[in-house]
């Protein structure tokens, strides 16, 4: 049991090599062999992070583990084991606050988790056992089991699938719950297992399975199914991908299948994709750390001056020992190194309120409640999928005001993903016409215009390749799958584009399908014709199809090729083959054979696909139009004015990519255009010579565009010639290659330098680690540049997971990138808004909320080590306890926290109107050095007047008319009214937008404060050993002195920061009258420039910002 408990728990840990052998209906293939049940974990899903007995330990050491937490609770332990000038309870009752909510918050969140695992544990399955169907909870399922599955029930495990109701063995599945497709997609059972459709036929199946161990990739899987017939003669069949049924999908369209289970509970792919990504932190969380550290050295200072000032004051005999507090002998005869070293603990212990522990608390409920804005906004709800944005993690919402670099793929995130036929070309003869896409259909509107023919025979031949080389499916219609309707038929396919393509086929049977990949860019089918013969069609890019054709067939075809990538198209070459008998047989020895192995399977097979698409004739080229996105543009040039650098990384051909980037404004057509591609490297016969070359003509002219100076590059980039960079995959490849080479003169670092000049950069013909690399590149660069990347595609995911912060579309291709990200938006123009207004926003609120907490916990904290001049250093707290212990959990917190999730110091709409805001809090620029400086100077000037204000306030002999003296504890109250008041009120001034929550909280918390301070001095509190607060505090407010005092030290304290927003206000109204007469000076000029207005009025004005 124990052992089954710890594989189950690590299960998500373990090194996956090697195979796996499965057994159906957990048999051995024969009844004289002996059989010993393999060990594998049980269908169990756990997805909780805690049980009942591990809860309590387990938060406890996390929340530990933070600096502030553990710091605390040393403090507290030095109060409970050293005589302590405060009560352990004034730093206990505030970690114990911080501790229960936090931990209260992440065990409900738990509690969640627990419910949904009982739900899927706890559900009914149909497990086939002795020629019955016996019904079973979920988690019992083990493997080799066989089960029963029918139409819309979501497979329990992950289950090879042995038959079908249908004939042919094939049933539909939707993943949408794995990667958002709601498309259909075909799974095949093996043709020994099909005939297989009953229990008891099921039941006497004797076969194993051997595949590979448990691993994520949801679309890789490696095995093969050994079936054993009455003369224990094994029959092999390989399985991969197409014959898996994950986890968590759902069959559609099919009444029931059979499936025997291979991966159970935590070692399903669902599972195993689940078990977390990594930890991304946020440039503010960094802030905090390095603020922290300067505080823990000022406290560090506070007690070491005071305990030296406390030993050089005792010095003197008559300090050290007065008549009125003479020592006893133990105290005599203490050692003086640990009396020193206790001191400077008890100092530690008085101090120790000046690191904000509640601090994090406030900041995670800011991150996670901020959160829901974004969900809420109903600027990102798109009509059309009938969804809205969506946060997959609320740790990065600040650093969504932080970019320096965006990184886009193009198809399906700048462009709508959406295809619509254009023309082709049939052996170098054009063919255009009109045509529309309906519902994924295209359907001709008229006949096509061509110019010349090709030979009847190489059209038929080319409309056939159209035809038959994709993955379309027909099924039968079903009202979840967003499909094609024709007649009484429903086309599926896993890329948008072939339905665009198809429009029908002949009776042609289908002997392999040479599936596409991102490596060999193509795709092909071997098909047998009705009269017999073979052919080999094939489809891929250009770069990918005509190295493998003739060469004397390429020139005429490529014409048209090129100028359609130049109009923007997407394009596709076509070619063919015909396979003699003898050929075909040796072809499909070899597939059969790369399809049965278990190591190594997918090179084997991509080395037998090269060798099969060899010596190819080429038919021609497709042209379909893939439309840029709304807004689109509007968005690039946005990104841009506020200072962004945007580059595209697209697998697309260079044309075709560069097209689009003049489309939606990333390059304007006065941006001089800087090429590192394939075509200028080959000028030469040595490519490294051309590339250094080429490298250094680029930055010697760059840093002469751009010399060095103190001036920001960004607002330089608009006043000087707009640069833009165009690389190629195999150009980077060259690059990253050589840089690892030290002979090679550093291509990476020259790189790096021309892109940072450049504005923006193209990258096409890129792989998906390529993407993941350039990213990489960029987080590296000096400064450590914020990135995000943004894409719809599963190519797209490497490079998402990589940047700080991670955008999905949810497109058409899928949402695994929607699924990996951070956020996801429906649209590309929705990313405008996002970092504009509330990457803007979430920044300014939460850098106000650190800078906050430090300021009035120094002005917490400074008063009390300058009362120590005043006591001889006795320790002597100048605050009452309740108030030590309440000041961060009540007295200040609420305020803060409403400020920092409604705040708007500029207006939505402004924001998102003028990009060159975004620049001024760019480079974390409210939590650097001067910002910090100047809150702490300020905490240090009002904690000072607060101080010395009411200690000269003490200087009369009395402050009330009966000629009473006040106490020191009476000083100690007065110094904290005026605390109390003075740091609510500066966050009031700080506010600009006001809603009736803020009211509520900052007016309410100085009312509470004075009902608290009323109610706690006003009774006699039985569990009190002192009772020195008792009516201290309506005792104070009786003197007119004392009222004026308090006054008139808020408002010197807070008479800087009143003067500063009067100056502040004063240069704005400057500011706003100079601008409307540049403006007005502007409308009066009618100089020409190519450039957009919305940039060249950022460039005339940057001298205002």
């Amino acid at each position: 049991m124990f052992r089954r408990s710890f594989q189950r728990f690590c299960a998500g840990e373990e090194k996956r090599v090697g195979t796996r052998t499965v057994f159906l209906g957990s048999h051995p293939t024969s009844e004289t062999e002996t059989y010993i049940e393999p060990k594998f974990c049980d269908n169990r899903i756990v997805s909780s992070k805690y049980t009942l007995w591990n809860f309590l330990p387990k938060n406890l050491f996390e929340q530990f583990r933070r600096i502030a937490n553990f710091y605390f609770l040393i403090i507290f332990l030095v109060q409970v084991t050293v005589d302590t000038p405060t009560s352990p309870v004034t730093s206990g009752l505030p970690l114990f606050f911080v501790i229960t909510v936090t931990a209260i918050k992440q065990g409900y969140e738990d509690w969640l988790r627990h419910r949904a695992d009982n739900e899927v544990n706890k559900s009914t399955v149909y497990v086939i056992e002795n020629t019955k169907r016996v019904e079973k909870e979920s988690e019992k399922i083990k493997v080799g089991d066989i089960v029963e599955v029918k139409a819309d029930e979501t497979f329990p495990c992950d289950l090879i699938l042995l038959s079908s109701c249908m004939s042919d063995g094939i049933c539909y599945v939707t993943t949408a719950s794995l990667d958002g497709e709601s498309n259909c997609k075909t799974h095949y059972a093996v043709r020994d297992t099909t005939i297989e459709c009953s229990i008891e036929s099921i039941h006497t199946l004797r076969a194993t399975i051997e595949c590979e161990q448990p691993q994520p990739d949801l679309y890789k899987f490696v095995g093969r199914i050994n079936i054993y017939n009455n003369s224990l003669e094994a029959v092999a069949r390989s399985l991969g991908p197409e014959n898996l049924l994950l986890k968590g999908a759902t069959l559609k369209n099919t009444k029931k299948i059979y499936g025997v289970a291979v991966y159970t509970g935590m070692e399903t792919k669902m599972a195993l994709n689940y078990q977390g990504k990594s930890q991304k932190r946020s440039a503010v969380e960094k802030s905090i750390n390095a603020f922290l550290i300067v505080y823990l050295l000022i406290l560090l200072t506070k007690a070491t001056v005071c305990t030296a000032l406390k030993h050089l004051w005792q010095s003197n005999p008559q300090n050290d020992e007065p008549w009125y507090n003479e020592k006893t002998q133990k105290e005599r005869d203490t050692w003086k190194v640990l009396k020193i070293f206790t001191d400077f603990l008890s100092f530690m212990v008085l101090f120790n309120f000046i690191i904000p522990v509640s601090m994090y608390v406030t900041v995670e409920m800011q991150k996670f409640l901020g959160s829901f804005f974004i969900s809420w906004d109903k600027d990102f709800y798109d009509e059309e999928i009938n969804e809205g944005a969506l946060v997959n993690t609320s740790d990065l919402n600040e650093e969504l005001g932080q970019v320096d670099y965006v990184f886009t793929d193009k198809t399906g995130t700048l462009t709508e993903n959406s295809m619509e036929f254009i023309e082709c070309s049939i052996d170098g003869h054009k063919y255009k016409g009109i045509t529309q896409e309906t519902d994924g259909l295209s359907e001709t509107d008229g006949p096509l215009t061509y110019f010349d023919k090709a030979d009847k025979n190489r059209e038929e031949l080319f409309l056939r390749a159209l035809c038959l080389c994709h993955t379309v499916e027909i099924k039968t219609n079903d009202a979840v799958d967003a499909a094609t309707k024709s007649a009484d038929l429903t086309y599926v396919c896993s890329s948008p584009d072939e339905i665009a393509l198809v429009k029908g086929a002949q009776k042609y049977e289908l002997l392999h399908t040479l599936n596409f990949d991102a490596v060999r860019r193509r795709m092909s089918v071997i098909v047998k014709t009705p009269t017999g013969d073979i052919l080999l069609f094939c489809k891929g890019a250009d770069s990918a199809v005509f190295p493998r054709v003739q060469k004397d067939e390429i020139a005429s075809t490529k014409v048209h090729v090129d100028q359609n990538a130049v109009d923007g198209y997407r394009t596709l070459c076509i070619a063919f083959k015909e396979i003699t008998p003898d050929e075909y047989e040796r072809i499909d020895r070899q597939l059969i054979e790369a399809k049965m192995a278990l190591q190594d399977r997918e090179e084997k097979m991509g080395r037998v696909f090269d060798d099969i698409e060899t010596n190819m004739n080429l038919i021609g080229a497709t042209a379909v139009e893939d439309k840029l996105q709304d807004q689109a543009a509007e968005t690039i040039e946005a990104l841009h004015a506020a200072g962004l650098k945007v580059w595209v990384l697209t697998g697309d051909k260079m044309e075709t990519a560069k097209s689009t980037c003049y489309a939606c404004r990333l390059f304007q057509t006065s941006t001089e255009l800087l090429e590192l591609t394939t075509r200028t490297i080959e000028e030469s016969e040595r490519k490294e010579d051309r590339l250094h070359a080429l490298l250094s003509e680029y930055r010697k002219k760059l840093l002469h565009e751009f010399p060095k100076s103190s001036r920001s590059l960004k607002k330089a980039w608009t006043e000087h010639q707009e640069y833009g960079l165009i690389i190629d995959g195999s150009t980077l490849s060259l690059i990253l290659n050589s840089a690892q080479d030290t002979s090679c003169n550093n291509y990476k670092s020259i790189f790096l330098q021309i892109c940072m000049k450049c504005t923006a950069v193209l990258c096409c013909r890129m792989a998906p680690l390529q993407k993941a690399q350039i990213v990489r590149m960029v987080k590296n660069l000096k400064g450590s540049p914020i990135t995000l990347s943004i894409g719809d595609g599963a190519n797209d995911v490497s490079m998402i997971l990589e940047s700080h912060v991670g955008i999905g579309i949810k497109g058409k291709e899928g949402r695994q990138a929607a699924r990996n990200s951070d956020y996801s938006v429906p649209k590309f123009k929705h990313l405008k808004k996002l970092l504009l207004a509330h990457g803007h926003l979430y920044y300014m609120r939460i850098a106000h909320l650190v800078q906050y907490f430090f300021y009035k916990n120094l002005c917490f904290i400074l008063p009390q080590f300058l009362y120590q001049f005043f006591c001889g250093f006795s320790q002597q707290p100048l605050y009452d306890a309740a108030y030590l212990t309440m000041y961060n959990i009540c007295f200040t917190s609420l305020p803060i926290l409403a400020y920092s999730l409604l705040e708007q110091h500029i207006n939505i709409d402004s924001l998102t109107s003028d990009p060159r805001l975004y620049m001024k809090i760019s480079g974390n620029a409210m939590l650097q050095l001067g910002p910090f400086l100047y809150w702490t100077f300020l905490a240090a000037f009002e904690g000072t007047v607060f101080f010395f204000g009411t200690y000269f306030l003490f200087q009369t002999s009395s402050l009330e008319e009966n000629a009473k003296v006040f106490g020191n504890w009476t000083f100690g109250t007065i110094v904290f009214t005026v605390l109390v008041f003075t740091v609510t009120l500066k966050l009031a001034l700080d506010t600009h937008y006001w809603t009736w929550i803020n009211h509520f909280v900052i007016w309410g918390s100085l009312a509470f404060y004075v009902f608290f301070s009323f109610f706690w001095g006003g009774i006699i509190w039985p569990f009190l050993k002192q009772q020195r607060m008792y009516f201290v505090f309506a005792h104070m407010l009786s003197s007119v002195s004392t009222w004026l005092a308090i006054v008139l030290l808020i408002f010197i304290s807070l008479f800087p920061e009143i003067l500063l927003i009067v100056l502040r206000n004063v240069n704005h109204k400057s500011a706003r009258r100079n601008l409307s007469c540049k403006k007005a000076s502007d409308s009066l000029s009618t100089r020409p420039s190519v450039r957009p207005l919305l940039l060249r009025t950022f460039s005339d004005e940057s001298n205002i910002l």
